[in-house]
Parts: structure tokens; C-alpha cells; sequence
């Protein structure tokens, strides 16, 4: 478990981490020395369009620290460096509660006020409407482009049938995701009954789609017992869902849940006293260990790009140094691919030389991005973040490789499989047209 260090211990990791950060920009650059020069030159804007209030406020608070932690680290080291000097990054956080509609009027604000980057993950029916009013805008006036970093919206076919240019993913899509799981539900000879439980939206089907072809092909002899989906965001009691589980006599449940559905849901499992294992994408996220407490250890299993007890002193370092920055335990919710997709975005803008969304996107294709405990590429075919993932289940933190836990809960989880990036990466049947 993580404890609150001195002032002197906390300024050297913070040193540590600004030479991380340096090094693993050298890495995706090829430079061969450090450039530290004060960023003098007008900030370059990046805008969060998130859900900031509404029902996933918290997601959209966490989603911000993250992307903070990014900008700030690349700052800290000097900015980014163009042809005309060194710049600095600026978060300018927009909030679409939630909503599709409130997203696309923040878009045009961003628009107007000529904010190349747009930043969004929390709804893949959200980031496909956005992706749509991009392309239509980057058409309509070249000379105000807009460039989408995506971190979380992980419908597949935002990189492959949908796929765009302007678009860029920095997660793993949910197939991605699906057959990491389905690797560990191969292994687990004890299931004979699954019930897939999902939110109503284009992600939740995706999810239930994902894993009943998962099954298919690895483990045919399990009975799907239910297949249901529930309103994105409104339900506020699950114990009718959990009653519904219960009755099906399901061994495991798999869903995508995320946010306060996900909490919700684990929360009314543990109330209700449901003995059965949770296959999630996201069970070590935002509230869900504590949610489940004792009734979490050895049942539930997320997966994720990466976790606090993935191990090795670059992996340590770098959570050590998120900690400082955000010790508060209710903060405690590290999410690598967005402090990452801020620093390949300034590696891309340094390998560029311009902030121009046009030459970034050219850049950005084939980027391969190493920190010294994540390797990643992104592929230039589908605009997918090619990168290792880890299948992990809960326990106490104390136990055998649960160094940490999660928001101070005291559970954490151990890796049950690693993946290197070279095996997680997903066939594509993008057509992207390119300006």
C-alpha cells in the first residue's frame, strides 16, 4: 500500500519522473540529448471534451488528472519544441455532461476558438459523433483542422470500418480487450454458465458480440445463461439484475461496464452476497474494489494496458510519481494511457517541428513511443495504439505481487497474464483516406 513520503523523498521522485519523461521522449524522437528550454512561445491548446457532471463525473474528474499529469510533465521539461521555439501544452477542459449533443456544442466553441487537439474517451457513441463533425469541419475549413486523440472510446470500428484520419486511438478496442480476457477464461475449466450483462449503447453491444464470438472459439462448452442490457447512466439500484443472475445459476459474468454502472453493479453483487466471478474491462477502475471488498478477492478479473503491480522499477517510479502528485486516496486512479497519448502527442509536435494538426497527424502515423517499462507503437493503417495489455485479478493488498492497492481500499490485483505489445495486435479493415 501506498504511504504519504517526505518533502525530500517527494522532490526526488519528482525529478525521477521529469527524467522519465525526458527519456522516453528522446526514445520516440531519436534525439541524443535532453532539451530543457522555458516554454516562452503561446500555449497550444488542448481540448477535453468530457463528462465533467452528470451521472460520470467522477470518470471525467479522473480522465482530467491524468491528462494533467501529462501536460504538466511535458512542461515541466521544457514544452515542445517547433521550429519558432519551445511552447508550452494548456488543458482547456470543456464539459458535454455526458451527452452527445453537448459534446458537438463544445466542439464548435472549440472550434471558434481555433483549439486544434480534441480530447475525449468516456462514450464510443460520443466519439464517433465527434470523429463525424471532424471530418466535416476539417473538409469544410482547412485551415481550422481539428486533430482527435481518443484514450478510452473503445468501439472497434472507430479503427477499422469508421476509421479517419483525423482519428487516433490510445486504447485497446474492446477486441483487444475481449480476447485478453478470453486467453484467462480459457484456462478456467471451472465455468459452465456465463451471463453477459452490458450497458445499452454501441459499447455494451460490442462487448456482448465480442464475447460470445470469444467463447465460441475458446471455450464452445460454455452455456450463455443471459445476455442483457441496461440503460447507460440511469440505473441507480442493480439488485433486480443481480436477482436475474442469481436465478440463471451463472458461474461468471462478463461486461464492460464502466463508471458508476460498474460500481453500482459490483456494489449490489456484494450486498446481495452473489458468489459468482466478474470477467470486466474495467473492475480495478474508479470505486470498484472498494465497492466489492472481501467479496472481490479471487472473483473479480479486469483487464488493462496497465496496473500499479505490473512490477519493475520504471513501472514503480512512475506510479510513485503520480502518487505525488495526486496523493489523496480518492485520486488514486493512474490510467498510463493518457499521461502517454499527452507525451507522443509532444513527441509527435517535436518530430514535426509545428503544432499544425495536419503535420502532427503525419507524424503521429508510426510513432513508436518506449518510457522503459511501456512499449508502444501507434499503426500508422488504422491510427490503433499497438501496446501491451494485462488480464489481472483482485486481492489484498500485502498479498503475493499485490504491492499496492487501489484508492486506499486495501485490495489491489495481481497479473494472471501479461501480453507484450506483439500479441495484441488486432486485424484491421480500415480504408482510410488521407488528406
Amino acid at each position: 500500500m501506498w504511504h504519504r513520503k517526505t518533502a525530500v523523498v517527494l522532490a526526488a521522485i519528482s525529478v525521477a519522473a521529469a527524467n522519465w519523461a525526458v527519456a522516453a521522449d528522446m526514445a520516440a524522437t531519436g534525439a541524443t540529448t535532453p532539451a530543457l528550454p522555458k516554454p516562452a512561445g503561446a500555449p497550444i491548446q488542448l481540448a477535453l471534451i468530457e463528462g465533467m457532471s452528470g451521472p460520470f463525473a467522477n470518470a471525467g474528474a479522473a480522465v482530467e488528472r491524468n491528462l494533467r499529469f501529462g501536460v504538466e510533465q511535458v512542461n515541466a521539461r521544457g514544452g515542445v519544441r517547433l521550429a519558432d521555439g519551445a511552447h508550452p501544452l494548456e488543458l482547456v477542459v470543456l464539459d458535454s455532461k455526458g451527452g452527445t449533443e453537448e459534446a458537438l456544442t463544445q466542439l464548435r466553441a472549440a472550434a471558434d476558438r481555433r483549439i486544434g487537439y480534441i480530447l475525449q474517451g468516456n462514450s464510443s457513441a460520443v466519439a464517433a459523433a465527434l470523429i463525424g463533425a471532424i471530418d466535416k469541419q476539417n473538409a469544410r475549413e482547412p485551415g481550422n483542422r481539428e486533430l482527435f486523440l481518443n484514450y478510452s472510446a473503445d468501439d472497434p470500428a472507430l479503427t477499422n470500418a469508421n476509421c479517419s484520419f483525423w482519428h487516433f486511438r490510445f486504447d485497446a478496442h474492446a477486441g483487444m480487450r475481449m480476447d485478453a480476457l478470453a486467453d484467462v477464461i480459457q484456462r478456467d475449466k471451472t465455468l459452465k454458465k456465463v451471463y453477459l450483462l452490458n450497458q445499452d449503447y454501441s459499447f455494451g453491444h460490442d462487448v456482448s458480440s465480442l464475447a460470445r464470438s470469444a467463447l465460441r472459439a475458446k471455450r464452445p462448452d460454455i452455456a450463455v445463461v443471459g445476455d442483457e442490457f441496461h440503460p447507460i447512466g440511469r440505473v441507480k439500484d442493480f439488485a433486480p439484475y443481480i436477482a436475474k443472475l442469481r436465478a440463471s445459476g451463472a458461474d461468471a459474468v462478463i461486461t464492460g461496464n464502466w463508471g458508476n454502472d460498474l460500481t453500482l453493479l459490483v456494489k449490489a453483487a456484494r450486498e446481495q452476497g452473489l458468489d459468482t466471478r466478474f470477467y470486466t474491462f474495467y473492475g480495478n477502475s474508479l470505486g470498484a474494489p472498494a465497492a466489492l471488498g472481501e467479496a472481490g478477492v479471487g472473483r473479480v478479473v479486469a483487464v488493462a494496458d496497465w496496473h500499479p503491480n505490473a512490477g519493475g522499477p520504471a513501472s514503480d517510479a512512475w506510479y510513485e510519481a503520480f502518487r505525488a502528485r495526486f496523493p489523496a486516496a480518492q485520486d488514486d486512479y493512474p490510467v498510463l494511457r493518457m499521461p502517454l497519448m499527452i507525451e507522443t502527442l509532444a513527441a509527435a509536435m517535436n518530430r514535426a517541428k509545428s503544432a499544425d494538426p495536419t503535420a502532427v497527424a503525419r507524424a503521429l502515423e508510426g510513432i513508436r513511443f518506449d518510457n522503459g517499462f511501456h512499449a508502444s507503437w501507434m499503426r500508422a493503417e488504422d491510427h490503433q495504439l499497438i501496446q501491451p495489455l494485462y488480464v489481472m485479478e483482485m486481492d489484498k493488498a500485502g498479498t503475493r505481487d499485490v504491492r499496492f492497492d487501489n484508492e486506499g481500499s486495501g485490495f489491489g490485483f495481481r497479473t494472471v497474464l501479461a501480453l507484450p505489445a506483439e500479441r495484441t495486435v488486432p486485424p484491421t479493415v480500415c480504408r482510410m483516406k488521407r488528406p
